[in-house]
């Protein structure tokens, strides 16, 4: 039908011929020519080439300096027999655990920062929730203070679980503040919460962090959260079940050397697997040439170098589309900045 219908129209209109081909004969060049590297309109596109050829944006992001470190300690925990924390500050600071604090009460003291009443002190914090947790126990942490501190349920209590689940309270809240009033005006981030799950008779899930906020003194809170990597240096795949946090400031032997270049390295839960908080280097998952410097967004996966990641809209890892970008690491111009 079609056939004759254009037959009928070459031999009685052959002035319609003469356009059907010039058009075909237009779009084929402008396609030639797209392909080519030549600027053709954007209408003769399709939506693949426009997609490669826009940049992936960067995140331009703000280093601040961040005093506190939180991590758990070496010993076991429990509700029984208590927990083993390894707190690490630039400046004298208080560090403040309160057991079977309510999730209720902690969502809406962080809400409170935010909305205008600034938690910045041990008592702003003590005062919002020790009336709504089981046990208080508050601790003095020193600039050059390395140890461990232990914090327990009193035994008198008699308390070995939190309730069955869904819990209503978080089993332990660690606040850190600082100590001084002097340092409060010198550091944007004034505050740092932890909230960590310790094992009890009901639910014997293996201690470990779940959730760490940064306060700072205009308001805002950020939660620090985890970047998934692909490979270790040595080209084998992570250890399953081990997700590499975003710590707060590391303060290893070479960082304590200068205190004022304090910023977030990332850490693997898992001893066994130090990764980069060791300086190793982790090759790229799609040249295998370069290091892994950066982290794509909003999944999270730091697999690329930064030679790859302008020649991908979709994360190599999870084929996520890639909204943005920031680098792991500063070079030697940004850094001497």
């Amino acid at each position: 039908m079609a056939g004759g219908f254009i037959i009928i129209l070459y031999e009685y209109s052959p002035l319609f011929y003469i356009s059907v081909v010039s058009l075909c004969f237009v779009v084929t060049v402008a396609m030639v020519l797209g392909w080519v590297g030549f600027d053709v309109p954007v209408i003769l596109r399709s939506s693949d080439d426009t997609e490669s050829i826009l940049p992936t944006p960067e995140k331009q992001m703000v280093q601040v300096t961040n005093p506190f470190s939180l991590e758990l300690g070496s010993g076991s925990a429990s509700v029984t027999d208590g927990a083993w924390l390894k707190p690490c500050c630039l400046e004298p600071c208080v560090l403040s655990c309160f057991w079977g604090c309510e999730v209720s009460v902690l969502q809406r003291a962080l809400q409170a920062h935010q909305s205008g009443f600034r938690f910045s002190t041990p008592q702003h914090f003590q005062e919002a929730l020790r009336r709504f947790s089981h046990h208080c126990q508050s601790f003095f942490i020193s600039s050059e203070d390395r140890e461990e501190r232990y914090t327990c349920i009193p035994a008198d209590q008699g308390l070995s679980d939190f309730g069955p689940l869904p819990r209503q309270c978080y089993p332990l809240v660690s606040v850190l503040t600082l100590a001084e009033q002097e340092f409060r005006e010198t550091y944007n981030i004034v505050a740092s919460v932890t909230v960590i799950h310790v094992p009890d008779d009901k639910y014997s899930l293996s201690a470990r962090i779940l959730f760490q906020y940064l306060l700072t003194s205009q308001g805002n809170m950020y939660e620090l959260k985890a970047l998934f990597m692909s490979a270790n240096s040595s080209g084998e795949s992570d250890h399953p079940g081990t997700d590499p946090m975003t710590r707060p400031s590391e303060l290893e032997h070479e960082e304590e050397e200068e205190a004022g270049k304090v910023a977030s390295v990332v850490k693997d839960d898992d001893e066994d697997d130090k990764g980069w908080s060791e300086g190793q280097c982790r090759d790229c998952v799609v040249c295998q040439n370069a290091a892994i410097n950066r982290v794509l967004l909003p999944c999270r996966h730091a697999c690329v170098c930064d030679s790859c990641v302008s020649h991908f809209k979709h994360c190599p890892i999870c084929r996520a589309y890639i909204h943005e970008s920031f680098a792991l690491t500063l070079s030697p111009t940004a850094s001497e900045q």
